[in-house]
């Protein structure tokens, strides 16, 4: 499958651009000169667009990303009202909402199954930036008035390009944050207005879902290099209703005496027993086309331990990111440890996310 390539070699602002990233902050940012959007979950990309050719898909490790969403490549390409250079994400909406697990699948080196998973499931990109317009360099614009003009812009835009929402008001943005989980987003944006596009640097605020659920600990990777002296990060299980245990994800955020002292503290429970942790359910080990060339290997241990972890978000049943440690649960019984301890969001209907600007 070709990759698409700009038509124009001589723009001000040629690929690669690494995009503009956010800070975790922990509360919605008030007061004057504020923009706020919902946080889409998706895959970061740049959009180079000359107004004639096939746009050119940037990914957020600055990569071509169009291989992988040829719907979008030429969708775009009748979509989008004129050049432009266009910050956003690709996105697959869903009957229940965004679908980022269906998204990775894309990501698939076979152009046939790209082709045949873009019939199935197409993508949508959704703009929140503009870098440049018609040939004008907007990256030393404010972001207000680079908003002013991709809204008047997507006035002329089709499917399957859309505009995300914006607001001035904290306390949309804090409803939003609320209702619109249950379509898939996990925060809110906010955005100065006065700020210029700042490539690679964390100049925006992202505020995202927090929660804490109590795990079990099943197994341990080691320190890459320091097998035996240091312990790298713990695996993390739950219980299904049918009492099976599932690796759910990992923490390591633990400092470096931290991680060497686990070791002693872990080594009673140490088991080989591939009866015990690990084993009947989703395993932390399985290799796949995500882990090639990765070491995956892990230490068993007997699932008695049950510790508490902070995270932003479920990704069908595991979590999406890694786990921060908040403390040990010494007096929870690892059974108890379920799925049933997560409340589901309630479900808003996705589209509806476009009405709201």
């Amino acid at each position: 499958m070709p990759e698409s390539k700009i038509q124009n070699p001589d723009s001000k602002i040629p690929p690669p651009i690494p995009p503009m990233l956010a800070k975790l902050t922990e509360a919605i940012p008030d007061g004057p000169g504020w923009l706020y959007e919902p946080k889409w979950d998706g895959f970061r990309c740049i959009v180079f667009f000359d107004g004639e050719g096939a746009p050119y898909l940037q990914s957020r490790d600055l990569k071509p990303l169009g291989r992988y969403f040829p719907e979008l490549v030429e969708g775009l390409r009748a979509g989008l009202p004129g050049p432009a250079v266009l910050d956003g994400e690709v996105v697959i909406m869903g009957a229940k909402g965004l679908e980022f697990e269906t998204l990775q699948l894309r990501l698939h080196p076979a152009e046939s199954r790209v082709k045949m998973l873009s019939q199935q499931t197409p993508a949508a990109f959704v703009a929140f930036d503009m870098l440049s317009e018609g040939g004008d360099d907007l990256m030393k614009t404010p972001f207000g008035e680079r908003r002013a003009r991709l809204e008047r812009a997507f006035e002329r835009a089709k499917p399957p390009a859309y505009l995300t929402p914006c607001t001035d008001s904290a306390e949309t943005a804090r409803d939003w944050f609320e209702r619109f989980e249950g379509a898939g987003f996990d925060g809110v944006i906010a955005k100065r207005t006065s700020d210029a596009y700042q490539p690679g640097k964390r100049a925006m605020a992202k505020i995202k879902h927090l929660r804490t659920a109590d795990c079990v600990v099943g197994g341990f990777r080691w320190n890459k290099g320091e097998e035996g002296k240091s312990v790298g990060s713990l695996l993390l299980g739950l219980y299904g209703e049918d009492g099976v245990f599932h690796h759910v994800g990992h923490t390591s955020s633990f400092s470096a005496q931290e991680k060497r002292d686990l070791v002693a503290f872990l080594a009673p429970y140490l088991t080989e027993d591939e009866g015990e942790s690990f084993g009947t359910g989703r395993t932390p080990g399985a290799p796949s086309r995500w882990t090639s060339g990765k070491d995956v290997s892990w230490m068993r241990i007997r699932p008695e331990l049950v510790c508490e972890v902070s995270f932003d978000y479920l990704q069908g049943l595991r979590f999406r990111h890694a786990a921060t440690f908040k403390r040990w649960r010494h007096d929870k019984p690892p059974e108890d440890c379920r799925f049933d301890q997560f409340e589901a969001a309630v479900p808003y209907e996705l589209m509806r996310v476009f009405e709201e600007d």
